[in-house]
């Protein structure tokens, strides 16, 4: 088989299978309808809780939008693949000859999406709660790179604790230490369009080299991770 065949063949299965998750979700509706309310309640909580001025704004949006981000992919993360594995639709996906890596860029991708729109909703919202400027800056790719950092990582972690009956407990212990530089860049990243300061690190290019490297790993080893 050429390369270009392999790679149409690759991407009809992405294809595939992103596509039943969509509609398995849009039935559903579930994980993403409780991850936007859990990310407007935390904007909330964090606008009434601060007093917020021009001086402390920047202290505190910042970490106000990635609490709500990465606590509401989590809740949906951690589903992402138990509810598959319950129903024995997992399995039967792995009897059929498909590329793992397949499995898991069509996972990663459908998080994404269903993040992305919980994001799109939340993030006007942000914007007139902390008086943050939606559209300036590089606030959308700083939010699209760190939202795939937590994605990549959260898929690969959610498939390995689907089958234990702990997984609510034991995804965001092993998800949270990783995600550690990825959430440490973004929010310095968000704070950083709110206030200038010197000397700051390219917060967007570590977020980019965290993604690719976290990518990587993760295609690497999800065949072992998803056959155990």
């Amino acid at each position: 088989m050429s390369t270009l065949s392999t790679l149409r063949l690759f991407c009809s299965q992405v294809l595939a299978i992103l596509g039943k998750d969509i509609r398995y979700e849009l039935r559903s509706k579930q994980t993403w309808l409780g991850m936007g309310l859990f990310a407007l309640l935390v904007f909330v909580i964090f606008n009434f809780a601060f007093d917020l001025r021009v001086e402390n704004r920047a202290a505190v949006a910042p970490g106000a939008l990635w609490v709500a981000f990465v606590f509401a992919s989590l809740l949906g993360l951690g589903r992402t693949i138990a509810a598959e594995r319950e129903g024995g639709s997992l399995d039967r996906l792995l009897l059929c000859p498909v590329d793992r890596r397949a499995i898991y860029l069509a996972k990663l991708l459908g998080n994404l999406l269903f993040i992305g729109i919980v994001e799109l909703v939340a993030l006007p919202i942000f914007a007139a709660l902390f008086s943050v400027p939606l559209f300036s800056g590089e606030l959308l790719p700083i939010v699209l790179l760190g939202t795939l950092g937590v994605a990549i990582i959260g898929t690969l972690f959610s498939a390995m604790t689907a089958a234990t009956r702990a997984r609510e407990l034991l995804l965001p212990l092993l998800v949270f230490p990783l995600i550690v530089p990825v959430v440490i860049a973004a929010v310095r990243a968000t704070g950083a369009l709110m206030i200038t300061a010197p000397d700051e690190p390219p917060w967007l290019g570590l977020l980019a080299a965290f993604d690719v490297i976290f990518l990587s790993l993760a295609l690497l080893t999800f065949s072992y991770v998803i056959e155990e």
